[in-house]
Parts: structure tokens; sequence; C-alpha cells
């Protein structure tokens, strides 16, 4: 297993939609179950692990767009107003763990076979899933908009604010359109989302990695600044 840290996981993971057949190591998987597990308890959520499944997505997108998918975390949890965000959230933490582990990931909001997972998970909403495994490649870096264009601090930014500002744009956006905005005053930080029905979950995606940039210690979160 590596010994790869987090931030290190962060800086290296990137969307990978293709995977080899190499299957998934029963210890990886008990990992990777164990961690949404904590996610569930500690967010009440519902994330699923289905493991040497092909089901997250219909015939055309498993042949043409999501090759050798056959491991996926299904993201859900009861229809509540901030079930998105809480997911986005707890959907960062998994994608950054799965790489620390040697896995590959890639957040899918839109093109899942989303009537049947959420046949498989009664009373739940289903926003998305995690392809999760070994890619047939590591992926590239995505376009990525500058700090400048997503950020505003009130006077002179401190470093950690950086960090965190530079953390938020490596995590998975809708359409990878980066339609966030974070504004820091003192050790007070708000952020916003622009990004349609995929708002709540970019803004669970992008407050994670912020803090796991800047540091939860170095500041506290406002509901606007």
């Amino acid at each position: 297993m590596s010994d790869m840290t987090m931030t290190e996981a962060m800086e290296r993971r990137h969307t990978v939609r293709r995977y080899t057949d190499q299957p998934l190591p029963p210890e990886l998987a008990e990992k990777l179950r164990r961690r949404a597990e904590e996610h569930n308890e500690r967010h009440c959520l519902a994330i699923r692990l289905m493991t040497d499944d092909t089901g997250a997505f219909n015939g055309l997108i498993r042949l043409f767009l999501a090759k050798g998918v056959k491991n996926f975390f299904i993201l859900a949890g009861e229809d509540e107003p901030d079930l998105d965000r809480r997911l986005g959230y707890s959907g960062a933490d998994l994608m950054l763990y799965a790489q620390t582990l040697g896995l590959n990931t890639w957040w899918v909001g839109g093109t899942f076979h989303r009537k049947k997972l959420s046949e498989q998970m009664p009373g739940t909403k289903v926003i998305g899933v995690i392809a999760v495994g070994y890619g047939a490649t590591q992926g590239v870096p995505h376009k990525s908009k500058g700090p400048e264009e997503v950020s505003a601090y009130a006077g002179t930014a401190p470093e950690w604010f950086q960090r965190g500002v530079e953390a938020a744009l490596l995590a998975p956006t809708a359409l990878a359109r980066q339609a966030f905005f974070i504004k820091g005053e003192r050790d007070r930080v708000s952020v916003s989302c622009d990004s349609g029905i995929f708002s709540g979950a970019d803004m669970g995606l992008v407050t994670y990695h912020f803090e796991l940039g800047a540091g939860k210690e170095s500041f506290r979160w406002a509901e606007r600044l």
C-alpha cells in the first residue's frame, strides 16, 4: 500500500474514465467500505460500495466512455435540502482516500444509470457515482482557472487562504466549470457555487478541498461575507 498523504493524493488525483481488468483486492474493498460507513454515520448518508458490478452505466456509455468500470460508490442518502453538499464533501474524501491506496477515481454526476441505481437504493436519492479501480492511465490535470478568478480576500491574503484556494481548484466540479467563488476576511471564509443542479455537490467537493489545503484550524466558515 502507498504511504501517500491525503494532500499528496489531492495533487496527484485526476479523472480516470477507463479501467483495467485488475480486480479490486478484498482488503482494499474493505478499507473503502469502512471509510464510506464512517461518512454514512457522521453525515447521515447511505453511500454504498459496489464491486465487480457493471451496472453504473448503460451499454453505450459503458462501451465508449466508461470502459472497464466495475467498482463504484453509489452516492445516496435521504432526500433532504443539504444532501448534495454532504455527499460532495464525503465523496471528495473517498476519492482522495482511494488515491492513497493506489487506486483511481471518476466522479460522475450526470451520465450514470440513475433509474437502475435508484431502484437498488429504495427510500434514498441517488445523486451520482464514483468509479474506483486501477486506471488504464493516471489521467491528466484538468484545465483550471487562476486563483484570482475564483477568490477574493479583504486585504493581503494569508498563506493558508492561498493554499486553500489552490486546493479548491483541484476539486472535480460539474462540467469542469469551476463555477465557485471563495471570499475571505480575517479568519472567516465563505463559498458560493453557481453550477445549477450540481451546485450542492460542487459546494461539498470545494469545501472539502479548501479545508484540506488551508487546514481546518486556520479559519472558520461563514455563511456569507
